[in-house]
């Protein structure tokens, strides 16, 4: 796994990078601005990003902005982001313009080597990593007259995982259940959340999406 990292901050930028070499990763760039970042994506090709969102100059969204170009450049890049706190509006743009190969983390996750890990192989794997925290502040918020509110607390949780980007298996560990049980969990999500089947909809992404946007 290729991977180049942008991060203003340089103490967390080559702790990052000393980290994922430690695990046998190759850091083949870093970067402490959008400019430097966008020139190591053209110049190494890797297979991941690691991106600040708030970076240089004026620490706003410096850092979703190359983000998003370093895809248009490398459309098979994964991008996994790093934020101070939750910034709600990302996490749900994140899912809304395509969750393949996306991540969305708490900086402070980093300290947490082994779930920091899983997530990035996750993103690599072309899946999606929300951070939990992100997830349960967005709970915490969703309105009263929700779909929402329709769900059991064990559906609440199935589905607090998916937004997480877990899979079957990986939810059934995480809850000491049956991979069955969250599957039946999971068609009781769709129904409840009135998500009939059709050719063009993910029905799993249209729940997260629905899960995330009601925390608005």
């Amino acid at each position: 796994m290729r991977i180049v990292i942008a991060e203003d901050d340089p103490l967390l930028r080559e702790g990052l990078a000393l980290l994922l070499r430690a695990e046998s990763l190759d850091v083949v760039a870093t970067a402490p601005d959008p400019d430097g970042f966008l020139t190591a994506i053209d110049v190494h090709r890797p297979d991941v990003a690691i991106v600040d969102v708030r970076m240089p100059p004026t620490h706003t969204d410096e850092g979703i902005v190359a983000a998003v170009e370093a895809r248009r450049r490398q459309p098979e890049l994964a991008v996994l982001v790093l934020s101070a706190y939750v910034e709600q509006a990302f996490a749900t743009d994140l899912l809304a313009h395509g969750s393949a190969r996306l991540g969305y983390l708490l900086k402070e996750r980093v300290g947490r080597v082994e779930e920091f890990m899983g997530a990035l192989h996750r993103v690599a794997e072309g899946g999606t990593a929300i951070d939990p925290e992100v997830v349960a502040q967005l709970l915490a918020r969703s309105r009263p007259d929700s779909r929402l509110d329709r769900l059991s607390p064990r559906e609440r949780d199935v589905l607090a995982l998916m937004a997480e980007g877990l899979g079957n298996a990986a939810i059934a560990e995480r809850l000491f259940v049956t991979d069955g049980a969250v599957h039946k969990h999971i068609r009781s999500i769709f129904s409840k959340l009135d998500l009939a089947p059709t050719d063009r909809t993910d029905r799993r992404v249209a729940a997260v999406l629905h899960y995330l946007e009601n925390g608005k």
